[in-house]
């Protein structure tokens, strides 16, 4: 994937600025008022309210329209979703899995015997 251009990004980026500044800021402030923690459960139970009230309100730079008004004639154009949005996969009774027969294994381990041998004798262990 191909890096962008700062002056491509910004459009990307600029969102992100948009909802932490007017969403996540005012939000965090107004907990804190009330001695409590922002957390994802807070944040999603607020992002309606917040984006109906505000996001879709303002007007936007590129379209020049509310975002709200923008949706609300568009979905009039919208088409419905297919009833199948995937073909269905036949199901089956029996599975086709190869039987591979277990690897034979060597150990590497040598009884306690060998290692005793290579210190030069028994050896304690505390």
């Amino acid at each position: 994937m191909q890096a962008l251009q700062g002056k491509t990004k910004g459009k990307v980026e600029r969102f992100n600025h948009y909802l932490k500044n007017s969403f996540i800021v005012p939000l965090n402030t107004d907990l804190r008022a009330h001695n409590l923690e922002l957390d994802i459960e807070i944040a999603n139970a607020k992002v309606g309210q917040w984006l109906q009230r505000v996001a879709h309100q303002r007007i936007h730079g590129t379209t020049l329209e509310k975002p709200a008004d923008r949706l609300a004639k568009e979905v009039k154009s919208l088409l419905p979703l297919p009833a199948r949005v995937c073909q269905s996969i036949p199901q089956t009774n029996t599975l086709n899995i190869p039987i591979v027969p277990p690897l034979e294994s060597v150990s590497l381990q040598h009884s306690i015997s060998v290692y005793e041998a290579l210190l030069g004798g028994e050896h304690v262990i505390a």
